[in-house]
This record gives C-alpha cells, structure tokens and sequence, in this order.
C-alpha cells in the first residue's frame, strides 16, 4: 500500500477515516455512491486496505450495481479512464438506467440489517466489535459508521 495514512487497524483489519458514510448521497441522489467512488478510487491507486478488499463489489457495492444492472467493473473503468468529476459523472449517467429508482435504494441502504436475519448478523458484529450494548447500532450502514469514527463511542472509551 503507498499510503495508508489516513487508516489505522481495528478489529477488522485497516480502517479507512476519510471514505464518505455510505449516508451521503450522490449528486444523482443515490446513496452510498460517493463511497463506493472513493472506494475504487483508492483501489486503483492500491490504498485499499485487505479489510475493505474482501467486500469491495460486494456488500453495498455490489447490491448497488444490481439494483442499477450494472456490472461493477463498468464503473470502476469509468472511475480509472474519466479525465474529471464532471466527466466521471455523464459516463456514470450515461451507463446507469434513466429511473435511478432513487427512493427503492436508499430506502434499501438505510434499512439493511433490519430484518430479522439482519439483526443477527448485526448483532455479531456488534459482538465481535465488543460492542453489542449499542441499541443506536441498528443497521450495517450504522456500523460502517461507527467502526470509521463517525458515530462516537467506538472503540469503547
């Protein structure tokens, strides 16, 4: 990794502080976009860490890519050949679906782990995080949050 400054290690490996919450929107209005932009953004410059390797086109990344119909590595090769945000963004535009469905997906980001499956494996986590008295923790967007120092409390003061 070139530079890794802008991480530390926590219970899951190298976490990265200066990726967006996956509750920032995209000019587009599609949540988790900007972070999954970063995302590729620092892994074809090789400073994603391993920890965020094994869900990067997974997890968030990939339910967002299905729910536009896109292919991942469409995306990421509009991120590595536009020359500028503006120029990313028309690429990006021009690649998803005209109805972005906009209220589907971030209805869909804000409540993942909610269900009952979801709660146990948040749950989990919360446990392996030694953190599983945290009932403001209630879905995976939340712990994104929490384990990269937006939400105060993690790790346990």
């Amino acid at each position: 990794m070139s530079n890794m400054s802008n991480s530390e290690l926590g219970p899951t490996g190298a976490i990265l502080r200066d990726l967006p919450s996956a509750y920032i929107p995209h000019s587009c209005g599609l949540l988790h976009l900007p972070r999954f932009l970063a995302k590729i953004r620092k892994h074809l410059a090789d400073e994603l860490p391993k920890s965020y390797q094994r869900n990067f086109t997974k997890g968030f990344d990939g339910f967002l890519c299905l729910h536009l119909g896109v292919d991942p590595e469409e995306v990421i090769e509009i991120v590595r050949t536009s020359k500028n945000d503006i120029e990313q963004d028309q690429r990006l535009k021009d690649l998803f679906p005209e109805d972005l469905r906009v209220h589907q997906w971030n209805r869909k980001v804000v409540q993942m782990g909610m269900s009952e499956m979801g709660q146990e494996a948040l749950m989990d986590t919360k446990k392996k995080m030694g953190i599983e008295d945290r009932d403001d923790i209630i879905s995976f967007a939340d712990m994104i949050d929490i384990d990269e120092g937006r939400i105060p409390g993690f790790p346990k003061e």
